[in-house]
């Protein structure tokens, strides 16, 4: 079985690289998927602080492929805000194209501007809606198999 698991988003101002929100499916190997994406941030601020400037004055902030492992790829995603989505999926699923993912990652950063915009969510809290839970869970069910 195919597997994904989505983090997404990653960080907000007060609380570095804390995770809002983590999905994976199935969740037998759930633990192995977060240290996955902590290490992954790492990757993330590597290249942050490598582009430097030229980050800032890009419009599509969608790193691509941040690293391959022997099971999973790890792709990841930047807004403006500095805020980090990470999405790790299945190594042998072929199906994902590069457009794909960062459609993916549109969708996500989409969804997550709809819950900012949430007069009753605090920025830096865990992210419980119900709306976005469902767009991650339809999403990642379009691809696993």
């Amino acid at each position: 079985m195919e597997r994904i698991a989505l983090l997404s988003p990653v960080c907000s101002p007060r609380l570095q690289n804390y995770p809002l929100y983590i999905r994976s499916v199935p969740t037998e190997n759930e633990l192995k998927f977060h240290y996955t994406v902590h290490t992954s941030l790492d990757v993330v601020d590597e290249k942050i602080s490598a582009m430097g400037k030229a980050l800032v004055d890009q419009r599509e902030l969608y790193l691509g492929l941040l690293y391959p492992t022997e099971d999973y790829k790890v792709y990841g995603y930047v807004t403006n805000s500095k805020v980090k989505f990470v999405m790790v999926v299945d190594s042998s699923n072929t199906a994902l194209r590069d457009n794909e993912i960062r459609s993916m990652f549109r969708k996500l950063h989409n969804s997550y501007t709809d819950i900012m915009c949430n007069p009753f969510y605090n920025p830096g809290d865990c992210i419980h809606s119900r709306a976005f839970d469902n767009m991650v869970t339809s999403m990642m069910m379009q691809y696993v198999k």
